[in-house]
């Protein structure tokens, strides 16, 4: 039966509800349908998968679909079977994560031809079991998803992928569909050689995402700046990438603790809380993912709003890969990256036990990342560049070099300089050792080629290597210079370059920004002004006025101490950061949640009336409550309290002195938590000294000052006294 577009449009609404295919994706389905290998580079969010998933199912027979990411397969498979809800066996997966019991029920969906789309991973596929398995299908076609893990010069390179084109020879041949969101012209020929399909057809979309906003900001402050963010998008979806599985749980810790609905997804969770995790990010029941760099998601939901990477990402490939999945709707989202040099040294340290092949690979798209990172040309023009593609405009108007533009300055004389570097060596080098070489830095790599006794070395020594390095990718961009493809990153001249370097014409360079010692020393005023202010200086006086008379009130009619309702540093605090809830509240100093409670909504509604009264920006989003570091002593200490064990037995247990103990109960219940001393007090102290002692808080005191206290009682009463019925005041009346 002949597959005609009719039948395509009519498959491509009962199986997927739309009217009408995007892009290429007709084009390519005929073409696979045609029989023949198929190569498609095509960003995130085109529509990949319907290129494999439509044409296996209106063709003869079950087509194979390689894919690395489990969790990703789950979800495909259960999007097709709710097509087809009585057709259960229509699509499979078959990867570790399946019981005997599931794989023979697979098999014999397979075997008995019922499944059109069998998903398996790379390592499934190598398996002598299901090779003999395959060998009895009748196979439409291979479906090689995430090609890109083939090349060691991918983002994700994974060695069994290479394995791929001999499993498919011993299986038996079929027409090959190769699919990937990122692919340089260097990965795209691995791709092909390795699956042996050099003469596919290629279709290749343009990776240019308008709907996306690119910003590299620098990485000071970022856990604070991202609540920040985050509490101004409130109820937006958002992935956020770290690069390590702890910074991912500490993350996730912080992002909850200050009112913001996270979870955590790495490869150290097991399966079970992946899926899980998973699950309620996708059905909203979690606002924000916080997850690792190095493990795919292979989620697909459309209305992600931002992408966070809390580090940098090792190559531009992963980069475009994980930004790629924010706006999958078309909708407006932003990509926000947080980039210190340092993060990038520690990735090369990382780097150091790998075999030298492996290192330079690395070391090179890193340096990829760093110039992106650094550059002040557009990041959109940048970025599709590195993947073969020219963005026809300087400003695309929707990144932060384009909306907030660097100083520049006419630098046709430092591109005459790179050019005339280049054209001077016999053979071709790398960005960094041209760098080192302008700036004068001979490091090994220079002293061994010998090029610190060139001519021009330290020719361009008023500039640091990463202007020089930012300078040859401008070159890049501009088509004045070249990379090799073959030998990855080796520079050369173009034709255009040998024209401008002959005559040449205006260019724009980033001038290089150098702090002068006056600078300097005001960023260290700054600093120093933004610590003392979070320490409680610089507030808003108005206000500060306002909470005060509240304060006043409160304790006539409450017949309690100003003090004891809050004290001068927790009003402080509320005057810079303006807190209109219960959870800013007690972020607070001397703000437990007790305290928040049963003192604070007053203070709220002041704030809030005085905040829109006068048209304030607060800060409030922007402080940052940090996970408590409870011990495993104080742990100890609230459960033995609770168990009404004698504080001497209790600092026996641990191995302190009874102050060291009295310290620390203090410690935990200035943070809020209650602790009921009464048992102890009782058996150790007086009755009436112990009235005497909490009527002095209540009615005497200015302050909790255990000092000011022995003062006022005078010598009769003992220290530790004073401090234990002060912990059972607050504790009572105070929190």
């Amino acid at each position: 039966m002949e597959i005609d577009s009719a039948i395509l449009n009519s498959k491509l609404k009962t199986f997927f509800g739309y009217d009408s295919f995007k892009g290429d994706q007709e084009a390519i389905i005929r073409n696979l349908i045609e029989g023949k290998d198929t190569f498609v580079l095509m960003p995130t969010g085109g529509g990949k998968s319907l290129c494999f998933q439509l044409p296996a199912l209106v063709m003869p027979g079950t087509a194979i679909v390689i894919s690395p990411l489990i969790a990703l397969m789950k979800n495909q498979v259960d999007v097709i079977r709710g097509f087809e809800e009585e057709q259960l066996g229509i699509a499979h997966f078959l990867n570790s994560s399946l019981g005997k019991a599931q794989i023979q029920e697979v098999k014999n969906d397979v075997l008995s031809g019922v499944t059109k789309l069998l998903y398996v991973a790379p390592e499934s596929l190598t398996k002598d079991e299901n090779i003999e398995l395959l060998k009895d299908v009748h196979i439409s076609f291979y479906a090689v998803d995430e090609a890109h893990c083939i090349s060691e010069w991918g983002h994700d390179f994974r060695p069994e992928y290479r394995r791929i084109r001999d499993m498919i020879q011993t299986i038996g041949r079929a027409p090959v569909i190769a699919l990937t969101a990122t692919a340089t012209p260097k990965v795209q020929s691995d791709i092909q050689k390795n699956l042996g399909i050099m003469d596919a057809t290629v279709f290749k979309s343009s990776f240019n995402r308008p709907n996306l906003y690119y910003e590299v900001r620098d990485k000071v402050n970022a856990e604070k700046d991202i609540i920040r963010y985050i509490h101004q998008h409130p109820g937006k979806s958002g992935i956020i990438y770290c690069l390590s599985r702890k910074k991912v749980e500490e993350t996730s810790n912080l992002l909850n603790i200050n009112g913001i609905k996270a979870l955590p997804y790495h490869a150290g969770l097991d399966a079970k809380t992946r899926a899980e995790n998973q699950d309620r990010f996708l059905m909203e029941d979690v606002d924000v993912i916080v997850a690792t760099i190095a493990f795919g998601m292979g989620i697909d939901k459309p209305d992600v709003r931002f992408v966070i990477h809390y580090d940098i990402p090792k190559s531009i490939e992963g980069y475009y890969q994980e930004t790629g999945r924010a706006g999958r709707d078309g909708e407006g989202a932003d990509c926000i990256t947080y980039y210190s040099y340092k993060d990038i040294q520690k990735l090369e340290k990382f780097m150091l036990g790998k075999p030298i092949s492996e290192q330079e690979i690395g070391r090179q798209l890193l340096m990829e990342t760093v110039a992106y990172a650094e550059t002040s040309q557009c990041r959109r023009k940048m970025l599709l560049n590195y993947f073969g593609e020219d963005y026809p405009k300087d400003n695309c108007g929707v990144c932060d070099n384009c909306l907030h533009p660097k100083p520049t300055f006419d630098g046709r004389k430092e591109m005459q300089l790179v050019i005339r570097l280049i054209k001077s060596l016999p053979e071709h080098f790398k960005i960094e050792h041209l760098a080192m070489v302008l700036s004068g830095q001979a490091n090994a790599m220079v002293k061994s080629y010998q090029h610190d006794t060139l001519p021009l070395f330290g020719e361009g020594k008023n500039h640091s290597d990463r202007f020089w390095s930012a300078a040859i990718h401008q070159g890049l961009l501009l088509h004045l210079l070249g990379k090799e493809i073959e030998s990855y990153g080796r520079i050369y001249v173009t034709e255009k370059g040998e024209e401008f370097y002959t005559d040449p014409w205006e260019i724009r360079l980033v001038e290089e920004k150098v702090l002068t010692k006056k600078e300097v020393e005001e960023d260290e005023e700054d600093a120093a002004a933004d610590k003392a202010a979070m320490r409680g200086g610089g507030g808003d006086p108005v206000l500060l006025s306002m909470l005060k008379n509240l304060r006043k009130d409160m304790s006539k009619r409450l017949n309690l101490q100003p003090w004891i309702i809050f004290g001068d540093p927790a009003l402080e605090d509320m005057s810079i950061i303006y807190p209109i809830s219960f959870n800013e509240l007690h972020s607070c100093q001397g703000v437990g949640e007790g305290k928040a409670r049963k003192y604070g909504k007053e203070f709220i509604d002041l704030i809030k009336a005085y905040v829109e009264e006068n048209d304030i920006t607060r800060p409030a989003e922007f402080i940052v409550k940090s996970a408590p570091a409870r011990s495993a002593d104080k742990i100890y200490i609230i459960q033995s309290v609770d168990r009404k064990l004698a504080l001497e037995d209790i600092a026996a247990a641990r191995g302190m002195e009874m102050e060291k103990l009295i310290e620390d109960i203090e410690g935990i219940v200035s943070t809020g938590t209650k602790l009921d001393l009464n048992y102890y007090i009782q058996q150790e102290i007086d009755e009436d000294i112990v009235d005497d002692i909490f009527d002095y808080f209540k009615n005497e005191a200015t302050s909790d000052s255990v000092e000011e206290a022995k003062q006022a009682l005078g010598p009769d009463y003992e220290e530790m006294e004073i401090r234990l019925v002060r912990l059972k005041f607050l504790c009572e009346v105070a929190s």
